[in-house]
């Protein structure tokens, strides 16, 4: 497995933004949350996006999407503190619970991530 990825991470590669190609790099058997992968999705029906034709583009990145469980909100949790400062969201906290359980780095657009340690290897895409 290479890395978890983000929701920013994702939203780059689909709108072809600095980073995409690191993205794209880290797609071979990559995984993405299930809290993260809804923010993918609905930030893409905010841009008018129509579900069946976001669902075809997540699916075409074929990144297996792995379920929030009750280890991860355990994990999101305890991330709460250390991060509340830097202001890291639920999704943010998902991403980073899946990665440090399956061992992997965390990709992401959120420059604050690499300023902070958590534990979990920070893979900035810009």
């Amino acid at each position: 497995m290479t890395a978890v990825l983000d929701a920013s991470a994702v939203l780059a590669l689909l709108h072809n933004e600095p980073g995409a190609g690191v993205v794209m790099q880290s797609l071979d058997d990559a995984r993405i949350s299930a809290v993260n992968h809804a923010e993918v999705l609905s930030r893409l029906a905010d841009a008018g996006v129509p579900k069946s034709v976001a669902d075809r583009l997540l699916d075409s990145l074929q990144i297996v999407v792995e379920p929030f469980t009750r280890a991860h909100s355990v994990t999101s949790a305890a991330l709460r503190g250390p991060t509340r400062v830097a202001r890291l969201s639920l999704g943010d906290r998902a991403c980073l619970a899946l990665a440090a359980e399956l061992g992997v780095s965390a990709v992401t657009t959120d420059r604050v991530w690499g300023n902070m340690t958590l534990g979990v290897d920070v893979k900035l895409i810009r």
